[in-house]
């Protein structure tokens, strides 16, 4: 991958990366008008759809485009890996010399693509990244939770994603450098901030869904969130041996007035005090070692080294196949 552009002449060919999980419904429409905006443009591309493990028809269409089309080609992961994941198939085997990601229920739109194109071959940028105004139709609670999922990595790690997206062009360059990470705990958009390349935003406007429901539930966002504050900082542990320095200090203050009131015949009956303290004491305890078992939990999959996806079936194989039997 990394020598591609040695071996090949065409400096100008884009590689369209889209993990699809249970999109059956929209798939076609989302494809269609992919193509429909790739061939205005007169543009060479190769378009690589990753099926995170989906249980409807998503693989079967994925299969039967593909066989109308050399420039589609299709991995199928053996189970749900989970987005990130299927990112990091879908950039493995991407071979262009810019790489897009982008989303397959339609709420990226497939129109900006000839403007991200357009910017990279002027500004010569490695990134080109598409910022939301606006997060689209979304319930107040799943506003609310970005919102503060943000403001918290930006706290933490320094890095402002606030309105970032997974829809983006990569150069070879910056792919290269992405891919050269290794860690299986992987937040996406946050390691292409890490990164530090030349980038551009363009803004767009979230588009509606063109059939089917979002499967991200509030469980997968807060999974998510965990991994991109754990991934990017480790404040929370220190701020777990701050509040410890910051609970022994208080002791010893209250130890000692506790001492002199005993000595001087003055001190408080009752045990009021004694077990809000445990109370307080206890519960902070607990937090604490939730943290510290989170990031244990993190190293220990980085040290089993186990691969971040398994892919089951593509349709590189099939087509191999059908020449063989032919």
């Amino acid at each position: 991958m990394a020598d591609y552009l040695m071996t090949n002449p065409d400096t100008d060919f884009i590689s369209l990366v889209v993990p699809v999980f249970q999109e059956g419904e929209a798939l076609q429409t989302f494809l269609a008008s992919v193509r429909h905006v790739l061939s205005q443009s007169a543009v060479p591309y190769e378009l690589i759809l990753v099926d995170d493990g989906s249980s409807d028809k998503t693989w079967a269409i994925i299969t039967e485009e593909a066989k109308g089309s050399s420039q589609l080609l299709g991995y199928r992961l053996s189970r749900n890996f989970g987005k990130e994941a299927a990112l990091c198939a879908g950039l493995e085997k991407a071979r262009g010399a810019a790489v897009i990601v982008m989303d397959g229920d339609g709420q990226h739109p497939a129109s900006l693509l000839p403007e991200m194109i357009r910017i990279w071959r002027a500004t010569g940028a490695d990134i080109i990244q598409a910022v939301k105004r606006t997060r689209g139709r979304e319930s107040f609670s799943s506003k609310v939770g970005a919102a503060l999922f943000y403001v918290l990595l930006e706290k933490l790690s320094g890095y402002h994603l606030k309105g970032a997206s997974d829809f983006k062009l990569m150069s070879r360059k910056a792919v290269d450098a992405w891919l050269r990470m290794g860690e299986r705990n992987v937040f996406f958009r946050g390691m292409t901030a890490w990164m530090g390349f030349t980038t551009v935003q363009i803004p767009f406007e979230v588009a509606e869904r063109a059939r089917g429901q979002s499967t991200w539930s509030y469980l997968k966002r807060l999974k998510l969130a965990i991994t991109g504050i754990t991934a990017f900082s480790s404040l929370p542990l220190q701020l777990v041996t701050f509040a410890g320095a910051l609970f022994l200090v208080f002791s010893v203050i209250l130890g000692a007035q506790t001492l002199y009131l005993k000595l001087i015949g003055v001190a408080v009956s009752g045990f009021t005090t004694v077990i809000l303290l445990e109370l307080i004491i206890g519960s902070f305890l607990m937090i604490s070692l939730g943290i510290i078992g989170e990031y244990l939990g993190r190293i220990y999959r980085e040290v089993k080294g186990r691969p971040r996806y398994l892919v089951t079936e593509s349709t590189e194989e099939a087509r191999a196949l059908d020449k063989g039997s032919a």
